[in-house]
């Protein structure tokens, strides 16, 4: 059995903990998808999709951070309390704010006193890509309180996920590379 020193048991509870988050958040999007399907609010089920996306990307690059540390990680993800598109869309940036004030700068803080590179790197891109869903949810929110049916709110479309970071986008640019972590944007995944 490998021996874990006390130095990376700081951060495997922070990669575990940020592994969860993300899980839980790749579940709670696909909830809130389905339930904007239903509500033919398709461009925000869209979004919904993408954002779920990137949250697997985020859970499988802690996953691996903590492979290299010597733990194996599984998560069962919690039931995702689904409300309205609209109130699910708050829920969706408020739980991105949370990530990008609060838990992914204290995490990072301590990974950079540990100098751990793997984890510095997962948690700098998590958080930078949870910005660029930041955006994209406040905009949902703004066009479904002024009640923007005519907006891309409504109709299904593409949003464009770095396989990378999980870096979200409205449009891909195939000749640029992604802004958080330079991966081509060739390679990044329409999620419609």
């Amino acid at each position: 059995m490998l021996e874990i020193s006390a130095e990376n048991e700081f951060a495997i509870q922070d990669l575990l903990a940020a592994f969860e988050d993300e899980t839980n958040a790749q579940a709670k999007y696909l909830a809130f998808a389905e339930k904007a399907d239903a509500e033919q609010l398709h461009g925000a089920a869209s979004l919904c999709r993408a954002a779920a996306r990137s949250e697997h990307f985020h859970a499988a690059r802690h996953a691996r951070a903590m492979r290299q540390l010597g733990v194996d990680v599984q998560c069962a993800p919690r039931k995702a309390e689904v409300k309205s598109t609209l109130e699910n869309m708050r829920n969706a940036l408020e739980a991105e704010e949370h990530e990008i004030v609060e838990m992914y700068p204290g995490v990072l803080e301590a990974a950079r006193k540990q100098r751990n590179q793997t984890v510095i790197r997962s948690f700098t891109w998590a958080m930078e890509a949870e910005k660029s869903h930041a955006v994209l949810y406040g905009e949902a929110v703004a066009l479904l309180e002024a009640g923007r049916s005519d907006s891309w709110i409504e109709d299904a479309r593409e949003f464009y996920v770095c396989p990378e970071c999980g870096y979200t986008a409205e449009t891909l640019k195939r000749d640029e590379s992604c802004p958080v972590c330079r991966c081509s944007q060739e390679r990044f995944e329409a999620v419609e």
